[in-house]
């Protein structure tokens, strides 16, 4: 009987440390996470200098600002691809800086542009053309968009508004000078480009 009182007190022994031991395991681990939790939400906290006093601020994660940047470097694009004046330096700076945007159907897009003469009617006939963007629409989960602008085309005499429609996809890629967005927009085209209302410029 006593052999057995002493077994069982063993055997509760060595629950007890069993289940101390598991305990201590699991509470550590918890430790550990929420330890890795906090250093990790610490590491996204900057104190700058206002002055000399610390200001405490909080980094942004990269994703939420990734939408802001597509669409940047989307209007960008067009801005530098559509406001022409008539300056033939100026527009070859300008559709130089738009090719470090853009892939291949950029640059076809241009070379169609030319042959046509589009680029010397702007200089021939002192044209003025600015893009104004209406609206980014982002497709994120197929990594695409639609450009939605009016096109203004000022001439001595005239000036036409036009409604722009284009589309492509965007893909991530290593951030440069040339493209500070970390963004290639790809297949690029025009869907639309109509003219949607034509007024004479006042003689007077």
């Amino acid at each position: 009987m006593l052999t057995r009182n002493i077994e069982n007190k063993v055997k509760l022994a060595f629950i007890a440390a069993a289940g101390s031991f598991i305990t201590a395991i699991i509470i550590t681990i918890m430790i550990l996470n929420f330890s890795k939790d906090l250093i990790k939400d610490s590491r996204k906290k900057i104190y700058v200098l206002d002055g000399h006093v610390p200001v405490l601020v909080r980094q942004a994660e990269v994703e939420e600002n990734r939408t802001v940047e597509y669409k940047s470097h989307i209007n960008l694009f067009h801005m530098l691809f559509f406001n022409l004046p008539p300056d033939d330096e100026f527009i070859k700076e300008n559709l130089s800086r738009a090719m470090y945007l853009v892939d291949e159907s950029g640059l076809t897009e241009y070379n169609n542009l030319k042959e046509k003469g589009y680029y010397n009617s702007i200089l021939a006939s002192s044209a003025v053309l600015s893009v104004r963007t209406d609206s980014i629409q982002l497709d994120q989960g197929n990594k695409a968009f639609k450009f939605y602008g009016t096109q203004r085309i000022e001439r001595k005499t005239s000036i036409l508004t036009r409604q722009l429609i284009t589309e492509g996809k965007y893909e991530d890629v290593p951030r440069t000078e040339n493209n500070p967005h970390g963004c290639l927009i790809t297949n690029w085209q025009t869907l639309l480009n109509k003219d949607i209302r034509h007024r004479p410029k006042s003689s007077f």
